[in-house]
């Protein structure tokens, strides 16, 4: 990875601004990192936090998503929502249903309902449009039979995390020939996902798509923007 270019990234971010939409923050800083070219347009997909909590019974995580509507992956971005995904995994095998909430700051309940179960992943998963994302911490309810707890979840940035627009800055950079053999007459022809993950410490997946289906993975350390693996589809 060019240091040089991921250096000039970091400097023009503004942090102050974090309350402000992915998206406006997505567009001087990528314009900057692409020479002039606005890359924000074709994002796709941005899960940009991640709450987490866990107790003897389960894990819980809630994840904040901006994803295109209708999703695909074919190279071309559509306009994006915002959604909470919040998934349930149990410590042990249970016949229980669960259902999931989040609560506000006098125990009313914002949103949620019942959870489904996916096979592939072992866990029960809700997902729901929002306007706003949590910050810094959320209190969710999961029920499941008689059971019912209440616990709060945090989340697993520190101010040592990058942005989602950092780490896709990092991207760009070290993946600038791709990048341009992507672009004709102009444009870039293409999609970009930008997902922040949880497991010993922080890290990205940045995917690349180009039109013709094929997807460049990268993993990027979630502190230094490093990219840790690479992977062609």
């Amino acid at each position: 990875m060019r240091r040089r270019g991921f250096s000039y990234c970091i400097r023009i971010m503004k942090r102050k601004f974090a309350g402000l939409s992915i998206l406006l923050l997505l567009v001087p800083a990528l314009a900057a990192c692409g020479g002039g070219y606005n890359y924000a347009a074709h994002l796709s997909e941005v899960r940009s936090d991640i709450f987490c909590a866990e107790t003897e019974e389960f894990a819980v995580a809630l994840n904040c998503v901006m994803r295109e509507y209708p999703y695909a992956a074919d190279g071309v971005a559509s306009p994006m929502q915002k959604l909470v995904e919040i998934s349930v995994s149990p410590a042990g095998n249970t016949a229980e249903e669960y259902s999931v909430y989040v609560l506000g700051e006098n125990g009313e309940q914002l949103l949620g309902g019942e959870a489904s179960f996916r096979n592939f992943a072992g866990d029960w998963y809700f997902s729901q449009s929002v306007e706003t994302f949590p910050e810094t911490s959320v209190t969710l309810r999961v029920a499941w039979g008689e059971n019912v707890r209440e616990l709060v979840a945090t989340s697993v940035k520190s101010e040592k995390t990058l942005t989602p627009e950092e780490a896709l800055g990092c991207a760009i950079e070290a993946e600038r020939k791709l990048v341009s053999r992507l672009t004709a007459d102009g444009a870039f022809r293409g999609e970009f996902y930008v997902r922040l993950l949880r497991r010993d410490k922080n890290y990205y997946y940045v995917g690349i798509l180009d039109s013709a289906g094929g997807v460049l993975s990268l993993l990027l350390d979630g502190e230094t923007g490093e990219v840790l693996a690479r992977r062609e589809n």
